[in-house]
């Protein structure tokens, strides 16, 4: 499955209760850019790169795809230099908790 199928799902597999609160754009830089916009409890996905990102995740696309389903650890994954991290930090390290990670296989 591709990142860009992966992402797509994003929507379908938001915890809105895990983002209570939370108002945020996240731009995901692979191969094909895309971002998600998490909103009034709930998260839309578009293509392509935004000016108003809080937090940029730059990575590999299989890399992603396995930080998404769970399979590669966050810290792991930047400490090795396979994530890149723009802006809010904080941010990046909650926004995996707000998709559950059964709904992106």
């Amino acid at each position: 499955m591709s990142v860009v199928d992966v992402l797509k799902k994003l929507p379908a597999a938001f915890n809105a209760d895990a983002a209570a609160g939370t108002e945020c754009v996240v731009q995901f830089n692979t191969s094909t850019p895309m971002y998600a916009t998490i909103k009034g409890g709930a998260c839309s996905i578009a293509d392509g790169k935004t000016d108003s990102a809080d937090v940029s995740i730059s990575m590999d696309g299989d890399d992603l795809v396995q930080l998404l389903k769970g399979e590669l650890n966050g810290m792991t994954a930047f400490m090795t230099g396979k994530l890149q991290i723009d802006g809010d930090l904080m941010l990046a390290q909650r926004v995996m908790g707000f998709f559950d990670p059964a709904k992106l296989g």
